[in-house]
């Protein structure tokens, strides 16, 4: 039987070690030992009880297949290798190793509890503070400013962003900048837009401890907490020289329209380490999954893979805490359009997708 090794058990490898795991032999390798839904993990620096929602065992996610709790530290188109002393060979690989990111939004922690003890100091912190900066004016940062402000009214929050707008990184409408900014603006959130800060805080991020910053037009911030909202990086270190051949200069990989990586008809990759032209979110991750799965199956059975990738135009649901929030999304005919509070609430606000991924961790 053919082996898959399904590098990175994020939402694109998890779903499609999933997907693959009643036809071939899979092997997810991934050195955390809880998948950790990042879409919910903003909620839970306000909110203890969504600490359940946000990381799943890998237990439940495979029948057949297995999970090896490890690092891939070097890996070549056939193999992958995980210590000096131990390696597993595949008949056809994917990586999907993502994006490193400032806590909270995503953990450097590979231990559960490790992680939820630093959520919890962080919630005590932040019971105490009275004022916030964020450094980054992109969905990241006003998703955390809307928790933020919702959980506590009180919070002044600030936000820095060294471009002179918000959401300036990405296709957006002019209509969903005005709504999220007047959403928040309403809480008393603050906009220092058009200059980066002119030097860090003194402190580590979400560590209570006044300080005060100022921007490089000189406006003087004083809070006694920060985050630092920008700053993904692809996680491609460990490929070899055959692999690395096909690697851009910011550290993501060229692929085809079939996902496969560019040079390697056996080897793809999907999720965030693509250079597709689209923004990084978990739906587009899980869309590459299921074509990877398809052209997999394909080649298994000795065809020429079918499943073709476009990227769809840019969409994003951008909730500001439980009740707020906009989102563009795509109407019948193509057209575009934003739509406020409500329905943002309806499509990911409310559940932050958690039902779903906690179907497919088998916790429903």
């Amino acid at each position: 039987m053919a082996r898959v090794v399904v590098v990175g058990g994020g939402y694109g490898g998890a779903s499609l070690a999933r997907q693959l795991d009643a036809d071939l032999d899979v092997v997810l390798v991934e050195p955390k030992d809880a998948f950790v839904h990042s879409s919910a993990a903003l909620r839970a620096v306000v909110d203890a009880t969504w600490q359940d929602r946000v990381f799943f065992p890998y237990d439940r996610l495979l029948t057949r297949g297995q999970v090896v709790q490890d690092w891939a530290r070097r890996v070549s188109p056939r193999r992958v290798t995980i210590s000096p002393f131990e390696s597993i060979d595949a008949d056809y690989l994917v990586l999907a190793t993502g994006t490193s990111y400032p806590f909270p939004a995503k953990f450097l922690e590979d231990e559960t509890e490790v992680a939820i003890a630093r959520l919890g100091r962080l919630r005590e912190a932040l019971a105490r503070t009275e004022r916030v900066l964020l450094v980054g004016g992109g969905p990241v940062g006003l998703e955390l400013a809307g928790e933020l402000t919702a959980a506590f009214p009180h919070l002044h929050v600030t936000v820095v962003d060294r471009a002179d707008d918000i959401l300036t990184v990405g296709d957006y409408l002019p209509e969903l900048r005005e709504a999220v900014r007047s959403q928040l603006a309403e809480r008393g959130v603050e906009f220092l837009t058009g200059a980066p800060l002119a030097y860090p805080p003194p402190v580590d991020v979400g560590i209570h401890h006044p300080f005060t910053v100022e921007t490089t037009a000189r406006v003087q911030i004083e809070a006694q907490m920060w985050f630092r909202c920008f700053g993904a990086r692809p996680m491609t270190d460990y490929l070899d020289e055959d692999l690395a051949a096909a690697r851009r200069p910011d550290g993501r990989l060229r692929v085809t329209e079939l996902l496969n990586v560019v040079g390697q008809d056996r080897v793809f990759a999907i999720g965030d380490i693509t250079d597709l032209p689209e923004s990084k979110r978990a739906s587009i991750a899980a869309d590459h999954a299921t074509v990877v799965a398809q052209n997999i199956r394909d080649l298994v059975d000795g065809r020429r893979p079918t499943a073709r990738y476009t990227p769809a135009p840019e969409r994003i649901v951008l909730p500001l805490g439980p009740n707020g929030g906009a989102a563009q999304v795509q109407r019948d005919g193509g057209r575009r359009v934003v739509v406020g509070p409500e329905e943002t609430t309806r499509i990911k606000g409310a559940d932050l997708f958690s039902t779903a991924v906690a179907e497919m961790f088998g916790r429903v």
